[in-house]
């Protein structure tokens, strides 16, 4: 019974002091973390609140540069021969962390604003990008869990092949223009500027997009540029060409153009003066500060700089005459294409120079196209190369001087030269020894002697001549006579400033036989200017002088109205004297002034309606046809030339006059059109001269005029229209 009584342990009591005790174990470590947080918290907004304040508002600078006009050019008169005609652009320029899907919404708000064409050349890629873009969901729901897998470029590749043709064929020409604002968008380089539209935009279009920047981050409206030629195909292979903003900086040579701090868009000289002048004609790009927050964005620009127009060039090239070259080139490749034999005749050449300081006065050349149109050929004066014949006689006489082979005074007999086993080889004058004159050089470049000229080139290669016997000379004699002619600019660069000049082609015959023929001109050949050179080397008294196409380099015009001040004036660059006597040269002089008004001269008659004397030296090289039609290659032809200056006394103009093929081997006849073509660039030279002189006005004035305002205002006209 006792038993009974015995109080059992409570185990829910218990139960209920044990969990107390775990909750507020619960709550305390609650408690603790709690605390932490709170003091992070406040460590973060106290103590460091303005530190990650900056962080989030941080922005950063980055510089933007623009490109600025280029500068203009001047023929030497001041006429403005290239210039900028200024057009409303509106551009756009992203930043390196802006989102494809910013750039469509961009897209979208300016189709809006102003009025864009689809483009024509959009790819099926580019239509492809945009239906992405802008059906992201769809495009993404294609994709299988594998492909979703694949890293970015792989995912994304799947997701091109997956837009089909009806996906293409649904987008409307709103989509089409936006798609081609996309692509132009896309086109530049980070931070760098692209035109979104630069041709026909108005006003209004202007006023719309600048009401509105606020909500079309990365657009600007600007004034871009383009060139316009006042004398459309006048020397317009010469001026060369600038790229546009797609084409950018050449390919081969980002490297050279990067390092100078370019951008891989910019415009810049792709050819000729515009290349070889590009440092000047560019000027200073503009700077500008563009501010992005913390996401990339451009938040604001600021001008730092506005950049300095590029100085303008004034050539050396009177644009006047050198049209009138042009048109005396025509007219008389007409007369030679009437002329028998005359169906590979396709070209002529006329390079006009100042011989004492090497300025070009006009560098013509015309071409016959397939359509039988004539085309500005200029460049070919000194990319193409021909046989000159005996134009470069001159050079023989003063390199058999040099070389001592012959004296000033050194008479030979003209007659046929007979080697055993060949056929003789003789003056034209003089076939079969019935005209066996006794010449020194004057006289034997009167007649233009060959049999003179062989005879001084077997004495140069220590050859002792004996009719009908062998012909033996060192092979070395070619190099020789190559020496002594490349004192004169034959077979060597002219140093001319403009790129890819050629040095013309060495004959590869290496029978010793052939050094008679390079010493009347019908081995090796070189390009007119070459020839150019070569004859004002001999006008201006030995000298030869680097041709140039620079006159001077003038500062930017201020008003338009006139031309800068000069900020370098060209200087005459003598490249070696000839190492004869003056007593030699004027020898060969005097055998020029003999060519044109001696007796037995190859040249008389031609130049007698001249108010001044002429001095100088015809040319007709038997040669073989290179040239676009290759079903004639290799044909029997001849080429025609002539080189001379005047006045004859003191030479003030000295040309050269390059007629390549211009009638077959077959019995055709001359038409002479060398001679006429050199007649008629002096008589227009001279021409000019006094017209120029009974019209000169008062140039005591400061400031130039642009002389041609009204017929550059036309041709920018035109461009625009």
């Amino acid at each position: 019974m006792k038993n009974r009584f015995i109080k059992k342990p409570n185990k829910q009591k218990k139960k209920r002091q044990v969990i107390p005790l775990r909750l507020n174990i619960l709550f305390f470590v609650i408690f603790i973390l709690f605390s932490a947080l709170i003091l992070r918290l406040g460590v973060v907004q106290i103590v460091q609140g303005e530190t990650y304040k900056r962080q989030l508002e941080e922005t950063d600078d980055v510089s933007v540069t623009k490109n600025v006009p280029r500068g203009v050019i001047y023929d030497r008169n001041y006429n403005l021969l290239v210039g900028n005609s200024a057009v409303k652009s509106i551009t756009y320029a992203r930043s390196e962390k802006t989102p494809p899907s910013e750039m469509i919404s961009v897209a979208k708000k300016l189709d809006k604003l102003i009025t864009v064409t689809p483009d024509t050349k959009l790819t099926e890629r580019d239509l492809q990008d945009y239906w992405i873009l802008t059906h992201e969901k769809a495009s993404l729901a294609r994709l299988t869990k594998a492909e979703k897998n694949l890293d970015g470029a792989k995912a994304y590749k799947k997701q091109v092949e997956n837009v089909t043709k009806a996906d293409l064929d649904s987008l409307s020409d709103e989509d089409k223009r936006i798609a081609t604002i996309y692509k132009k968008m896309t086109a530049g380089y980070a931070l760098s500027q692209v035109a979104i539209k630069s041709k026909d935009v108005t006003d209004e279009e202007i006023a719309k997009v600048s009401e509105n920047l606020e909500s079309l981050p990365g657009v600007d409206t600007t004034t871009d540029w383009n060139r316009f030629y006042t004398y459309d195909e006048t020397l317009r292979s010469i001026l060369g060409s600038v790229s546009t903003e797609k084409q950018g900086i050449p390919s081969d040579k980002v490297d050279y153009y990067l390092a100078q701090g370019y951008s891989r868009n910019d415009r810049v000289g792709r050819s000729y003066l515009e290349a070889q002048y590009e440092s000047v004609l560019a000027g200073q790009k503009s700077k500008s500060n563009s501010v992005l927050d913390s996401n990339g964005n451009i938040v604001e620009t600021v001008e730092k700089y506005e950049g300095s127009k590029g100085k303008d060039l004034v050539l050396s090239v009177d644009v006047e005459f050198q049209k009138k070259v042009e048109e005396i080139l025509k007219n008389n490749m007409q007369i030679g294409k009437a002329s028998g034999g005359s169906d590979l005749f396709d070209r002529a050449f006329a390079v006009a120079m100042d011989p004492y300081t090497g300025q070009v006065l006009a560098l013509a050349g015309q071409k016959i196209n397939d359509k039988g149109e004539y085309e500005d050929y200029s460049l070919g004066n000194f990319t193409t190369a021909y046989n000159m014949g005996s134009a470069v006689k001159g050079a023989t006489v003063l390199a058999g001087i040099m070389s001592d082979a012959i004296t000033e005074n050194t008479v030979f007999v003209d007659q046929p030269i007979v080697f055993k086993g060949t056929r003789p080889k003789s003056s034209w004058f003089n076939r079969n020894g019935e005209r066996s004159l006794s010449l020194n050089p004057v006289g034997a470049l009167e007649i233009s002697s060959n049999s003179y000229m062989y005879q001084t080139a077997m004495k140069m290669a220590g050859a002792k001549y004996v009719y009908n016997g062998p012909f033996r000379a060192s092979p070395e004699t070619f190099d020789k006579m190559r020496y002594y002619y490349n004192q004169f600019g034959l077979g060597v660069k002219t140093g001319i400033d403009l790129p890819g000049e050629q040095v013309g082609f060495k004959g590869d015959d290496k029978t010793v036989g052939k050094i008679l023929d390079f010493a009347i001109g019908q081995y090796d050949s070189y390009t007119p200017l070459q020839l150019a050179q070569y004859g004002a080397t001999i006008a201006n008294g030995g000298y030869r002088i680097q041709p140039t196409m620079l006159k001077e380099i003038r500062d930017p015009s201020t008003n338009g109205d006139t031309v800068g001040k000069v900020a370098t004036e060209q200087e005459p660059k003598v490249l070696n004297q000839i190492g004869v006597p003056s007593s030699a040269i004027k020898e060969v002089q005097e055998g020029f002034y003999a060519v044109t008004h001696g007796g037995n001269g190859t040249g008389k008659g031609y130049f007698g309606d001249l108010p001044v004397s002429v001095a100088g030296k015809t040319g007709t090289a038997q040669a073989f046809y290179d040239g676009p039609k290759k079903e004639s290659a290799m044909a029997g032809v001849w080429n025609t030339t002539f080189v001379g200056y005047a006045p004859a006394e003191k030479p003030e103009i000295s040309i050269a006059v390059v007629v390549p093929w211009g009638y077959r081997d077959n019995g055709s006849s001359d038409p002479k059109i060398n001679m006429k073509i050199s007649a008629q660039i002096f008589k227009a030279y001279f021409d000019l001269k006094e017209e120029r002189a009974k019209a000169r006005k008062d140039t005591s004035k400061v400031d130039q005029p642009i002389n041609n305002k009204t017929a550059a205002a036309a041709a920018q006209t035109k461009l625009n229209d």
